[in-house]
């Protein structure tokens, strides 16, 4: 589940690096509540006032943000073998921490520096680990390893044929501050990425021009579904199909 961000959403802000607009349609069916959320299905959201981003408490600017300069190659891996949730055959997934690259310099500490010593720590011997999906370095989320090159080449080139063919291939969940319109639809939003208090972050942009564009901000497309609603809240899953990345 990626590392959790306040963006203002058309009237409702959304937890979760997903952020845009509500794209608002006919016909709202009625969603479930969940066990312990007893507010009504009727909830009006209240307009937000800006969309800027604002500190969590702490000081972090991401609760659990992993911090680099504090870790050395073996404590890292150490970190990543206790994030390890599944292994079967050749495939190991694992919960990344936000704050960690997949890849970088020569030097760096990386998901893809520390492999070879993960796949020992994992018993694979000399079957090395190689990254096949993987969120990026703000967020947290699973990772897909694969230490068979073929297995590994063949899901690539899954992702890659789903990426393009506008086909989701990842869920994500979401919190929102309000209550979406409809159940589900579609958020069409242009997103940049904007480096703040030495993270980088997912920033919407309202009315982008030609000018923002070529200057790197992208059109973003995902789908959203309304699971249960809670006191002025809402759990949504969303389906990206197009990122900022």
């Amino acid at each position: 589940m990626r590392t959790v961000l306040a963006r203002e959403m058309g009237g409702c802000s959304v937890l979760g690096r997903i952020c845009g607009v509500w794209r608002r349609r006919p016909g709202v069916r009625a969603v479930p509540k969940a066990p312990g959320f007893d507010t009504e299905a009727g909830h009006q959201l209240r307009p937000r006032g800006s969309s800027k981003w604002s500190r969590p408490l702490g000081g972090q600017p991401f609760p659990g943000l992993l911090q680099l300069e504090n870790l050395s190659r073996e404590e890292l891996v150490d970190v990543l073998r206790a994030a390890v949730v599944d292994q079967k055959g050749p495939l190991v997934t694992l919960n990344k921490p936000p704050g960690l690259p997949v890849t970088g310099k020569p030097g760096e500490l990386t998901l893809f520096s520390v492999l070879p010593e993960l796949s020992q720590s994992l018993g694979l011997g000399d079957q090395e680990l190689q990254v096949v999906q993987a969120s990026g370095k703000e967020t947290s989320g699973l990772v897909l390893l694969s230490s068979c090159p073929q297995t590994a080449s063949r899901l690539q080139k899954f992702f890659i044929y789903s990426r393009r063919a506008q086909r989701p291939t990842a869920t994500y969940c979401a919190v929102t501050d309000g209550i979406p319109a409809t159940s589900e639809g579609k958020i069409q939003a242009a997103l940049k990425l904007e480096h703040i208090d030495g993270v980088d972050l997912v920033i919407p942009v309202k009315s982008p021009s030609r000018k923002d564009f070529q200057e790197g901000v992208k059109r973003t497309l995902s789908h959203f579904h309304v699971v249960a609603m809670g006191s002025g809240c809402a759990l949504v899953q969303l389906q990206p199909l197009t990122g900022p990345g």
